[in-house]
């Protein structure tokens, strides 16, 4: 390790050289209060940025032992450090300065939900605090501009650092307001079974977003805002360990529709529901929203890849024989789609579905009767004829929308209106027929030995996120558009990660049994071993859709 002096000197001697003698600076530094480590020095101005942690001894930050004494109050905390050091490098760093990306310094880019992060860590063994972020080492064209570069190193970074450590008391208040809305989160999702409840809305709550692509509340002074209200037959009480005794709606296992007309909050409820597997930051509105961890959402994918499933309950007999049991299309249909997403959702142990019939494949939802006369040679089963069994017999739970199918009331445990934002129960008014649809789900449950292809593109191996949205995986490009629990680019990050940690592990156990083991050690030990900065935790769920979406994958017999 070598004094900061060594840095500085290495900047002036470097000054106005081509840009690849900043790899001269690459190593760690002893600074007043941290020592900085250049993990990754960029090639190029415009090349992704340089990789730098930042260490800082806890006994130097004013972090007490209470905001880090539990892995639930790490993971706020850090979350917390992760967007208080973003706020700092907007605030206290000069910016673009030159070519490129040139000046700028960076930390991982945080959304509406509280996620176990890559970007701040306490590593509770060497006591300290690590910064894991991102500077753009400055240049004019490729000339190094070592003046901007030791006033970013010596003066921005030490001061960023020191800001999101040393805190004035109304930050350090919110730290701990974070800090406890995340733990009566996580006391209310531990909750949910004991209660025999797969979700729980907090009256109060504020559901509607922003718009489509803005997760955050809507503003006050430019829309009506309608708070969540409970109906009283659906009533529970949690008696949380910071916020004391809550009421909401709680919706129990089993089979429940959600229904109402158009523009009255149904999908808005819903996507409560499905976002309800994370904490929200205070003042989100659906901080207190808890939904059971093993919930997903289902819905069509029009021409997605489907390799090696068995789908034959739900869809069989098609025409030339094709094979159900052992299933692959690289363009599936609606329906064929919608039953891959369900067997595998079932292969990773899930407990309960989430369907919005504006995004589903209808004829995989039901059959009127009338069809049902006409049409006898029909090779899908609905959705409808086991959703009962799939809970009495799978105890997999159902939460659907629909507007036009008023058919699943009949299979319904409980339907929820929806009528301007507030839910009424009209179970009794809806149910006529229980006894209808309710046809045995006889699904055989198979943990599939998944070997991916090579990530070879061209001489490098190339695994990359591009966004939220897609992983490069050598030459194939996997689609995640429509996989709508992730949450944030930094998930893709880390799904791309487990990605190469399974193309290396050449066993023959089943890959969703390696993916828990990959979680259950991070859930031990979090992200102290990984060095890179832009990871947070995903669920082995949207692991295996990225696995199950990527074209080239080959099932083991």
């Amino acid at each position: 390790m070598a004094n900061s002096n060594r840095l500085k000197e290495i900047l002036r001697r470097i000054n106005g050289r081509g840009y690849k003698a900043y790899k001269d600076i690459k190593g760690i530094y002893e600074f007043t209060n941290f020592t900085l480590e250049i993990t990754h020095v960029q090639g190029d101005p415009f090349a992704s940025p340089s990789s730098l942690i930042a260490t800082i001894k806890l006994n130097n930050t004013q972090l007490t032992e209470d905001t880090y004494k539990t892995k639930e109050r790490r993971i706020a905390t850090c979350d917390f450090l992760t967007r208080l050091f973003d706020k700092n490098c907007k605030r206290l760093s000069r910016g673009l300065r030159g070519t490129g990306n040139s000046g700028i310094i960076s930390i991982q880019k945080c959304g509406q939900e509280i996620l176990e992060r890559s970007s701040a860590v306490i590593d509770t063994e060497n006591k300290a605090l690590e910064f894991r972020f991102y500077a753009g080492l400055p240049a004019r064209g490729r000339s190094v501009l070592g003046k901007i570069a030791e006033e970013m190193f010596f003066k921005e970074i030490v001061d960023i650092v020191y800001y999101s450590t040393h805190f004035d008391d109304t930050t350090y208040n919110n730290l701990l307001k974070h800090i406890k809305v995340y733990g009566d989160y996580c006391f209310i999702k531990k909750s949910l079974k004991e209660k025999r409840l797969v979700a729980f809305i907090p009256n109060g709550s504020i559901l509607p977003r922003r718009s489509g692509i803005d997760e955050r509340p809507p503003e006050l002074n430019k829309t009506t805002i309608i708070p969540f209200k409970s109906p009283e037959s659906l009533l529970v009480e949690f008696d949380l360990p910071n916020y004391g005794k809550i009421h909401g709606m709680g919706i129990p296992e089993g089979v429940t529709v959600i229904t109402g007309g158009g523009f009255h909050g149904k999908s808005t409820l819903l996507k409560a529901i499905e976002r309800g597997i994370y904490g929200h930051i205070p003042e989100d509105g659906r901080e207190l929203v808890a939904t059971v961890e093993n919930a997903v959402k289902i819905r069509a994918e029009d021409g997605r890849n489907i390799e090696g499933v068995d789908i034959s309950f739900f869809i069989k007999d098609l025409p030339f024989k094709k094979d159900t049991k052992n299933f692959s299309t690289e363009n599936a249909s609606g329906s064929t789609s919608m039953a891959a997403n369900i067997v595998e959702a079932i292969e990773c142990g899930a407990e309960l579905f989430l369907i919005d019939e504006d995004t589903s494949a209808t004829n995989f939802l039901i059959r009127d009767e009338k069809i049902r006369e006409i049409v006898k040679k029909e090779p899908i089963t609905p959705y409808i004829d086991v959703a009962k069994s799939l809970y009495k017999d799978y105890g997999i739970s159902t939460i659907i929308i629909t507007g036009g199918s008023g058919d699943y009331f009949d299979v319904a445990d409980r339907v929820i209106l929806m009528d301007e934002y507030l839910p009424y129960d009209v179970t009794d008014n809806a149910v006529k027929h229980r006894n209808r649809f309710n046809k045995k789900a006889n699904i055989e449950i198979k943990k599939r030995v998944i070997t991916l292809p090579s990530p070879q593109k061209g001489k490098r191996e190339k695994i990359a996120s591009k966004g939220k949205n897609s992983i490069q995986f050598g030459k194939s490009s996997i689609d995640l558009n429509l996989v709508e629990q992730i949450a944030e680019a930094n998930q893709t990050e880390f799904i791309g990660l487990v990605l190469r940690f399974l193309y290396m592990d050449k066993t023959e156990n089943p890959t969703v049994d390696k993916i828990e083991h990959i979680l259950s050690k991070i859930e031990k030990d979090g992200f102290v071993k990984y060095k890179s900065g832009n990871l947070a935790l995903a669920r082995k769920y949207e692991i295996m859709a990225a696995i199950n979406r990527l074209r080239g994958i080959r099932i083991s017999k």
